[in-house]
């Protein structure tokens, strides 16, 4: 009897330690509604010989974040340039010279100095009244077996009304019963391996949300980018680049974040897709190596535009 309840707590307790940061009450939006972030990444891979590489760590150029300002490096000096995907992400073809490469994006941001917008009355389409170009985002993929899930999905939230709240009690009920524990997935974890195991980041956690929206017809896509810690506690730890994902609701696509579970400042949208195979962040064709990865997302200062 001890044990099953040590057990319990130290369940409890990784449980908070995953719960959303606290919004802090006192934070007040600029007056113009508009903030200037710094964001941006730095990877550095060794090669043995040369590898073709795909990165995927501009600002999506279709979301409300302005590119002010930018800057590319890659150390040794090699030739890169950018395309469209079929989702519109920017993609930087680049081939990593033999040896260690350095790629580096830095770039000034201009977005909203408001929370994600939330919207109570906004209705679930039927099927039949869904534009083509969402339908893709009603069908399974790789990670997200909506399939597997339809019934599980149909038993927890059919009671729910088909609008946002539906939606919001799917965010809840991963918030709730989803662990976040750094380290615990690998890229082969699927939102079935999560739903099974309740512990996940913060990419199994916008999978897992996905997978049960598609379950209902409702359709979602996987988002990652950058989000910088404002208006909340600062966690303590590096920063990193985050995923959440994007539903259509009342005619329009809308962000939730299962992982934090609160409305958050500042987000910068990197690449969306039907899931995690669509958004990565770097795509290597060969036997590079990953050596460091700096992530950077953070209110501007005049320091930062004297950068550019």
């Amino acid at each position: 009897m001890i044990a099953s309840i040590l057990e319990m707590n130290d369940i409890e307790a990784m449980r908070e330690k995953g719960r959303a940061p606290r919004v802090l009450p006192e934070y007040e939006p600029h007056p113009s509604g508009l903030l200037t972030l710094r964001v941006g990444s730095e990877f550095v891979y060794s090669s043995p010989g040369e590898t073709p590489a795909i990165l995927q760590i501009e600002p999506h150029r279709n979301s409300d974040a302005k590119v002010l300002r930018e800057k590319w490096e890659i150390t040794p000096s090699v030739r890169s340039h950018v395309y469209g995907d079929s989702f519109s992400n920017r993609c930087r073809r680049v081939t990593l010279p033999p040896g260690q490469t350095t790629m580096r994006y830095d770039a000034l941001v201009e977005v909203s100095a408001h929370p994600d917008v939330v919207v109570p009355d906004a209705n679930i389409a039927l099927v039949q009244d869904l534009p083509d170009e969402a339908l893709l985002f009603t069908l399974a993929s790789r990670y997200c077996q909506s399939d597997s899930l339809s019934n599980d999905a149909w038993n927890l939230f059919a009671n729910t009304p088909p609008t946002w709240a539906r939606v919001q009690a799917i965010c809840d009920w991963a918030h709730q019963n989803v662990i976040y524990v750094s380290g615990c997935s690998t890229p082969e974890t699927t939102a079935l391996d999560v739903y099974n195991s309740q512990q996940g980041i913060c990419r199994d956690f916008a999978h897992i949300g996905v997978t049960l929206c598609r379950a209902m017809n409702i359709p979602a896509r996987y988002c990652f980018g950058y989000m910088p810690d404002i208006g909340v506690e600062i966690p303590d730890v590096a920063m990193d680049f985050h995923a959440w994902f994007e539903v259509y609701l009342g005619g329009k696509w809308h962000t939730f974040d299962a992982r934090h579970n609160v409305p958050r400042i500042g987000r910068v949208p990197i690449a969306r897709g039907r899931d995690a195979v669509d958004c990565a962040m770097v795509t290597t064709y060969g036997a590079a190596i990953l050596e460091k990865m700096t992530v950077w997302s953070d209110e501007a200062t005049e320091d930062d535009w004297k950068a550019f």
